[in-house]
């Protein structure tokens, strides 16, 4: 998991939202693209359908992603506490 093997910052986090943002912007240009070129109702509710379908997906992965790097951050904050605590103690 990416999360874990480098250190995470807020930056990080950041970068995982704009990835997010521009992969949810690619999916809705290409939704836009595929549904001018629809033909008929029918198709027109495949494409929609299909964009529902890839839009959802995206949506459950990238927030398991930004989840997990939120949850490594206060892990990893938490261990600097928890070493400062340890620190304070020891003088």
């Amino acid at each position: 998991e990416p999360a874990k093997a480098t250190p995470v910052s807020l930056q990080t986090i950041a970068n995982a939202y704009g990835d997010y943002s521009k992969k949810s912007l690619e999916q809705t240009s290409s939704f836009v693209a595929k549904l001018a070129g629809a033909r008929s109702l029918t198709n027109a509710f495949e494409v929609q359908t299909a964009f529902a379908r890839e839009a959802y997906e995206t949506f459950v992965e990238q927030s398991r992603r930004i989840r997990e790097l939120h949850r490594e951050l206060a892990k990893q904050r938490l261990t600097r506490l928890e070493g400062f605590v340890g620190m304070t103690r020891q003088r």
